[in-house]
């Protein structure tokens, strides 16, 4: 009978359903695809578009990605996936003041890291929502045209009192009424850098008495002048989100438009946007369709853009790229596994109902992936010498241990065993508690892929701390040899020969935060928490252990399992050759449970 465990089924995604029942339906069959992002017309003169569906993942350039971003891009990239469609890789960067270029660079990097590119069908799908911004403007004339939008002179504070409030109708402004020709002219100057900034605003003409706040007349384009990115100082005025967001997908002909639950409020001026514009004739039907799902909230950590720059910022953590961050950025730099994000993203589903994930399912991903893909190397984390003081001391011998227990095409690789070695603190007791079955005066244990040895006495130090552990060992009991199982014993330690070991450093790190949900709550006294009241103050902390040899000379980022300990990755950023620097990525099992 297999001892392994069953696999753990993939969680329900309601979004595969209503896929599904698209494709079944041929919701989206009569779309045509040009070759490149473009208006009706544009795509008229294409043929059938040969991608069953089109998702994007769209992120704004303004920050890092962190581990609630990897929910959406496997789930947009995976569906196109799974679908023989297309996942846009698209930059939202319609906002010019938080945006800049190392945040794209960042962000690409991070989706091709976790295994996903936007190559497909002989085409790159990667764009860029500013170099909509002509269609953009076309299309905002075209409101105007039809009466649906007008040039608004009130000031921000002014149309904040107008609004209205969830239980009052908003007030309809003062320069609702204007002529059509009138808002042209004024949009039209507004683009051409005549007024100045702030002084105006585009809105969209639909129902100040809505009970739907976001369809209160919302602002559509702004008067900012700003330095993009992308396109320099050629704009003067910038479209605001919810606008610009139907009108990506569109001329990209995205069929599924998946969202987070924030956005479900402002899915009917996506609808209202896109249906005006195709009777306008700027676009085609079947639109795009916006579908909402749960985002991610995860215990023990904040995913709060606002929250991890204070972090940052105040130096509570190292970087953007600190192990202890959620940040894709640190995550990678602590040895999380692309592979484990995307079992983490299939084991937690999609839904529509807002939930809490626990960390150690993200965790337990982690060292799924890693378990059948990091090789097995030795490490004793809290050294204490052990002299074998029957053993010749001019002598060394080959003991073999396999790379990988699951995978013996790896093969084995050769460790010395010599008269001095280094084991854990751990794994001697002078005084043994109840069911210790290590290294104790007068007991014996195997030395793993090593000798059979008993414990025959101690070295202290002034203090009463011992400082050396004595033992013999039974010559015939070498690991691999026909007297190995001639004596039977209940322990096992690791150990690495003093004189065929190095001295390295290990970060050992743990969750940022002590609390699963952090800054909610009080204190004893009554106060409000603050998240930064929660912080793990063990969450980092630096050793010097000893490692087999075989450890000197990895490559940055490289994974192993340490045997007893957990899985370790050698430092992206501070490893060099010939002098690895090693981040603990998660224990063997999960230390948090109550």
């Amino acid at each position: 009978m297999s001892s392994e465990k069953p696999p753990i089924p993939a969680a329900s995604n309601f979004i595969r359903g209503i896929i599904d029942r698209d494709l079944a339906q041929s919701t989206n069959a009569s779309r045509h695809w040009a070759g490149s992002p473009g208006d009706a017309a544009h795509h008229a003169a294409g043929n059938a578009d040969p991608a069953k569906i089109r998702t994007r993942f769209p992120p704004e350039p303004n920050g890092y990605l962190h581990i609630g971003h990897a929910k959406s891009i496997c789930l947009n990239f995976g569906l196109a996936s799974d679908y023989n469609g297309v996942c846009h890789m698209r930059f939202d960067d319609t906002n010019p003041e938080k945006e800049e270029q190392e945040y794209v660079d960042s962000i690409t990097e991070m989706v091709q890291w976790l295994g996903f590119g936007w190559d497909a069908f002989g085409k790159s799908h990667l764009y860029y929502a500013s170099n909509y911004f002509d269609f953009m403007c076309r299309a905002a004339e075209a409101l105007i045209s039809a009466g649906l939008a007008f040039v608004d002179e009130q000031t921000a504070d002014e149309m904040r009192i107008t609004r209205g409030t969830l239980t009052e109708a908003g007030k309809n402004s003062p320069w609702r009424d204007r002529p059509i020709a009138e808002n042209l002219q004024l949009f039209r100057a507004m683009r051409e850098g005549k007024h100045a900034d702030g002084s105006m605003v585009l809105r969209a003409k639909i129902d100040m008495a809505s009970p739907n706040i976001n369809m209160r007349d919302p602002a559509i384009y702004r008067i900012k002048r700003a330095h993009h990115h992308n396109t320099g100082d050629k704009w003067c005025i910038y479209p605001m989100y919810t606008y610009a967001h139907p009108l990506e997908d569109a001329v990209e002909g995205i069929t599924h438009s998946i969202c987070t639950l924030e956005f479900e409020d402002q899915r009917p001026f996506y609808d209202w946007v896109l249906e005006r514009l195709a009777n306008a004739g700027l676009l085609a039907h079947p639109l795009p369709k916006q579908y909402e799902f749960a985002r991610l909230n995860l215990t023990y950590v904040v995913l709060s853009k606002r929250k991890l720059i204070q972090l940052v910022e105040e130096k509570h953590v190292s970087g953007w790229d600190d192990p202890r961050l959620p940040t894709l950025a640190g995550a990678r730099r602590r040895g999380y596994s692309p592979e484990g994000f995307r079992l983490f993203a299939d084991r937690i589903g999609v839904s529509k109902a807002d939930s809490w994930i626990e960390y150690t399912i993200l965790e337990d991903c982690m060292r799924e992936t890693l378990n059948n893909s990091a090789e097995r190397r030795i490490a004793v984390l809290d050294p204490i010498k052990l002299v074998i003081d029957n053993y010749p001391a001019d002598q060394s011998e080959d003991c073999f241990a396999p790379n990988h227990p699951l995978k013996p095409e790896l093969g084995k690789r050769t460790i010395q065993l010599s008269k001095e070695l280094w084991i854990e603190r751990e794994d001697f007791m002078e005084v043994p508690s109840k069911g210790f079955f290590r290294l104790t005066v007068g007991a014996t244990v195997r030395l793993r892929y090593g000798y059979v040895v008993k414990c025959t006495g101690v070295e202290k130090d002034a203090a009463d701390n011992v400082t050396v552990v004595h033992c013999e060992y039974l010559p015939d009991t070498k690991s691999g040899t026909a007297g190995a199982d001639a004596i039977k014993v209940k322990g096992n330690i690791h150990w690495v020969s003093t004189s065929h070991a190095y001295t390295c450093e290990i970060r050992m790190y743990d969750r940022l935060f002590k609390d699963p949900h952090p800054g909610q709550g009080k204190h004893e006294d009554g106060r409000d928490k603050d998240f930064l009241d929660d912080i793990n103050p063990n969450a980092a902390h630096t050793i010097n252990a000893q490692l087999e040899l075989s450890l000197k000379d990895v490559k940055p980022s490289d994974s192993f399992q340490f045997e007893r300990h957990g899985y370790f990755v050698a430092d992206r950023k501070d490893s060099v050759a010939g002098k690895p620097v090693f981040n603990r990525t998660v224990t063997l099992r999960d230390a948090w449970q109550k």
